[in-house]
């Protein structure tokens, strides 16, 4: 059964950081492209940045490129986001996600998801 579980998410202040992790099960995160969504209540879902299993990483969302960072343990399975210098706009819940496809593409969508976990930045 596949199975995706963030956690990590918090209140943290302008300019802090966060580490969120998206612990996998069901299959291993190494093989297939993972990807981590956000998504503000009355707006549409967007993706933040995928991962793929060649370690191709795709940025999706300009904001991010620079401060946020994704990366793979595959020993603990799990596909991690690291997040620098947050804005109050990257105020959110943070999906991950799977599309058991080895590549980050339109192609293949997204087809099993976590619950999110919420992140706030606020003074």
């Amino acid at each position: 059964q596949v199975q995706l579980v963030e956690s990590g998410g918090g209140l943290v202040q302008p300019g802090g950081s966060l580490r969120l992790s998206c612990a996998a099960s069901g299959f291993t995160v190494d093989s297939n492209a993972i990807g981590w969504f956000r998504q503000v209540p009355g707006k549409e879902r967007e993706e933040v940045v995928c991962l793929s299993s060649s370690d191709g990483i795709r940025y999706s969302t300009e904001s991010a490129k620079g401060r946020f960072t994704i990366s793979r343990d595959n020993a603990k399975n799990t596909v991690h986001l690291q997040m620098n210098n947050l804005k109050p706009e990257d105020t959110a819940v943070y999906y991950c996600a799977t599309n058991m496809n080895y590549y980050c593409h339109a192609l293949y969508p997204m087809i099993y998801w976590g619950k999110g976990t919420p992140v706030t930045v606020s003074p």
